[in-house]
């Protein structure tokens, strides 16, 4: 039961490294994980990416989400990655699915079930996220098949970065466009909302209903398309929730997401 879960002893790895590719500082190649101590079988597996406007942010901000989950009988693995200005968009995407590829390769020794892997993120992190889950060329070029079940999306930023950074026409410098470059084409590569296809992931959609208006719009759009393929796509606008509010809630060992994030792991 939930009410017990605050109670639950869990065990922690933290700094594994999942890449040796030393492009980016060794601290961007390493991930946390938080697993439940006492297992009756292998668990599912949540692998977060944090937000940050893809320039900030670090795993350890976020050891709250992964002791919660644990507690809660989920293996969850809370990663580093390289940020703009050092990487663009698909280098990120890049560590991301090689960190999906470590946790498919090694999670069985954490009591993580290789074959019940969700990826999830926040702003800039369920961008990242949902790329990683419906752009398949990111797991080609590691030569592995995609081995995500499922996406759960928390407020995510840039569903059409396309569409966004067409509209603003930010100047050179913005780190915007360090992080997407100047070059249309690979703002729609960066959007999640032209990768939708038939054998994509199951997808989980979180949006606060007081989030940045560019993050409603985006929503909107990715939502409607994504009924072209799902008529009934699990898709929740959270009342009176503003952007940082949508991960701040998850201090609250009660709060209701986790109940339906859990259910909808097991489902699939």
């Amino acid at each position: 039961m939930l009410s017990n879960c605050a109670h639950r002893s869990i065990e922690r790895s933290k700094n594994v490294t999942y890449t040796q590719d030393d492009k980016f500082h060794e601290n961007v190649r390493t991930l946390n994980i938080f697993a439940p101590s006492k297992r009756v079988r292998a668990c599912n597996v949540f692998i977060f990416v944090h937000g940050g406007s893809w320039n900030s942010g670090k795993k350890s901000h976020y050891n709250f989400l992964g002791g919660r989950m644990a507690r809660k009988n989920v293996v969850t693995v809370i990663i580093n990655y390289p940020l703009s200005p050092q990487a663009r968009f698909n280098e990120m995407a890049t560590a991301v699915a090689k960190s999906v590829f470590w946790v498919k390769e090694n999670i069985g020794q954490y009591g993580g079930d290789s074959d019940a892997i969700f990826l999830s993120g926040h702003s800039a992190g369920g961008h990242l996220a949902a790329l990683v889950s419906l752009q398949d060329e990111y797991f080609d070029s590691l030569n592995i098949p995609n081995p995500i079940k499922g996406a759960i999306l928390i407020d995510a930023a840039g569903l059409d970065m396309y569409g966004y950074l067409s509209e603003e026409k930010f100047q050179d410098d913005h780190s915007y466009l360090k992080t997407f470059t100047k070059n249309p084409r690979e703002w729609k590569k960066a959007s999640p909302l032209y990768h939708l296809h038939r054998d994509m992931p199951e997808l989980l959609i979180y949006r606060g209903q007081k989030t940045y208006p560019s993050i409603v719009k985006s929503h909107d759009k990715f939502v409607a398309a994504l009924r072209e393929y799902n008529p009934s796509p699990r898709y929740y606008v959270l009342k009176n929730k503003k952007h940082v509010g949508m991960i701040t809630q998850f201090f609250r060992t009660k709060n209701p997401p986790f109940k339906e994030i859990i259910a909808f792991m097991d489902e699939h």
